[in-house]
C-alpha cells in the first residue's frame, strides 16, 4: 500500500520507478532548498502513475502546508526546466563578455525582482550540481541547444570551486 517519491530535480521519475513493479504507486515530490521556508512542491506523474496516487501525493502536500503544482515527467520539471538553461545561458553571456557576473545578477535582481542573480544561484546550489544536471539533459537530448555545457562551468567544477559549499565559486565566501 506504500506510495514511493523521489525527491529528485533533475533525474527522470520514470527511470527511477522502473526499478519497481509497482510503478502506479510511483511519483516524484520535488521540495525546495530550504525545505522549511520555500512554499513549493512540484508533483511528478509518469505514465505509469495512478491518479489515485498523485492524488494522494498533491494531498500529501498541502498537509504539509506547501503549494503542490502538478507537472509531467519531463527534465527539470518545471522549475528547474526554466531554472538550468537561465543560469547557464547567464554563464555563456559572461563568456562572451557581454557583462561581468556582478552586473548580470544585479541586473537580474533589480530587473526581473529575483532575490538571487544567477551566479549568486548557482553557487548556493552548488556548480557541481549544476553541472551533473545540464551534463545528463546534454546526454539525453544533445541536439537542443539549451542543455549545452559551459566550458567556465567545467573549470570551476574540476578547480574544485563548487560555490558556497567549498567556500568559492563565481565569488569567494568566508
Amino acid at each position: 500500500h506504500s506510495i514511493f517519491a523521489s525527491n529528485t530535480s533533475s533525474l527522470p521519475i520514470t527511470d527511477i520507478a522502473s526499478s519497481t513493479s509497482r510503478q502506479d504507486r510511483f511519483g516524484g515530490l520535488h521540495f525546495f532548498n530550504p525545505v522549511s521556508m520555500m512554499k513549493l512542491v512540484e508533483v511528478i506523474a509518469t505514465s505509469a502513475t495512478s491518479q489515485e496516487t498523485f492524488d494522494s501525493l498533491l494531498s500529501f502536500s498541502k498537509a504539509l502546508g506547501k503549494t503542490p503544482v502538478s507537472c509531467k515527467d519531463t527534465p527539470g520539471f518545471i522549475v528547474n526546466r526554466l531554472l538550468v538553461p537561465y543560469m547557464i545561458e547567464a554563464l555563456r553571456l559572461h563568456e562572451r563578455g557581454h557583462g561581468s557576473k556582478e552586473d548580470i545578477d544585479i541586473a537580474m535582481k533589480l530587473g526581473a525582482g529575483y532575490p538571487m542573480g544567477p551566479f549568486e544561484l548557482s553557487d548556493y546550489v552548488g556548480l557541481d550540481t549544476l553541472k551533473f544536471i545540464i551534463d545528463g539533459w546534454n546526454e539525453k537530448d544533445p541536439d537542443n541547444p539549451l542543455f549545452t555545457p559551459s566550458e567556465l562551468l567545467n573549470k570551476l567544477v574540476a578547480d574544485g570551486k563548487l560555490g558556497k559549499k567549498t567556500g568559492e565559486g563565481f565569488y569567494k565566501y568566508k
